[in-house]
């Protein structure tokens, strides 16, 4: 075997969950696509249906790209730090683009109906999960991607890193579930309360993003589940340690 750090097996049932994850993502974008398509009218952006772009772009940016960019150091367990590192702020950089291009979509769309801006409780709670986001992939990437910080901070606020990727990631499914009600109740509300199909498949929707954010969270919160830091990491987080913190050459700290 290589050295003791990758000897070790993979722990029960993190496959497992990690694929049920993403049958619940693929579902969670096949479950939009048909409501849009069937239902909406479909997607286009040089036409009325440009609003369309909005539901898709949030739920392939902020919940799945977003999901799974949490899961890169779950799934990727065994890889080298830096590469998951690389790929969990690439994710949620690209997750970021595409919920730029859906807010787009939803501005452009009411400027052309003469329609109110961020009035609804979904517009709010969409705008601060998108806000946030995107000042936490910034400190994230300043933090430990380009890092200029003292190890003393990054230890700091790793923990705070953590805390508001899972609770963002959160909000961020609250805000499609508010996001889902308000478009069944502006497009069927005289025919939700009977069960139409477009009403059921919508909650379906629903639930099923919740159970997507349920099993992500999950897997976020196994101890046994963490990344794996490789031997020769562990020798350079010392001596990041002692350069920063301890006496150098230069005299301290950045």
């Amino acid at each position: 075997s290589m050295n003791g750090a990758r000897a070790d097996p993979s722990p029960a049932g993190l496959s497992a969950y990690v694929a049920l994850s993403q049958l619940l993502g693929l579902a969670v974008l096949a479950t939009t696509g048909v409501w849009l398509g069937r239902y909406r009218g479909g997607v286009a952006w040089h036409s009325s249906l440009r609003f369309n772009v909005h539901p898709l772009c949030m739920v392939l940016g902020m919940v799945f790209l977003q999901g799974d960019a949490l899961l890169v150091y779950r799934a990727f367990r065994r890889e080298a730090k830096r590469s998951t590192k690389v790929l969990h702020a690439l994710l949620h950089g690209l997750a970021l683009v595409i919920a730029l291009i859906g807010i787009c979509a939803v501005f452009e769309t009411h400027g052309a109906k003469d329609i109110p801006n961020m009035y609804s409780l979904h517009s709010w709670c969409g705008m601060a999960a998108f806000v946030l986001y995107l000042l936490q992939w910034l400190l994230g990437c300043s933090f430990f991607l380009f890092p200029g910080a003292s190890f003393s901070l990054r230890s700091w606020y790793k923990p705070q890193h953590v805390f508001l990727g899972i609770t963002l990631f959160a909000l961020s499914i609250a805000a499609c579930l508010l996001g889902i009600t308000e478009m069944l109740l502006f497009n069927i509300s005289e025919s939700y309360s009977h069960f139409v199909p477009e009403g059921v498949l919508a909650n379906t929707l629903g639930v099923l993003l919740v159970a997507f954010g349920l099993v992500v969270g999950y897997i976020l919160t196994q101890e046994d589940w963490k990344h794996l830091p490789l031997a020769e990491e562990l020798a350079l987080s010392m001596d990041f340690k002692t350069l920063t913190e301890g006496e150098s050459p230069t005299g301290g700290s950045q």
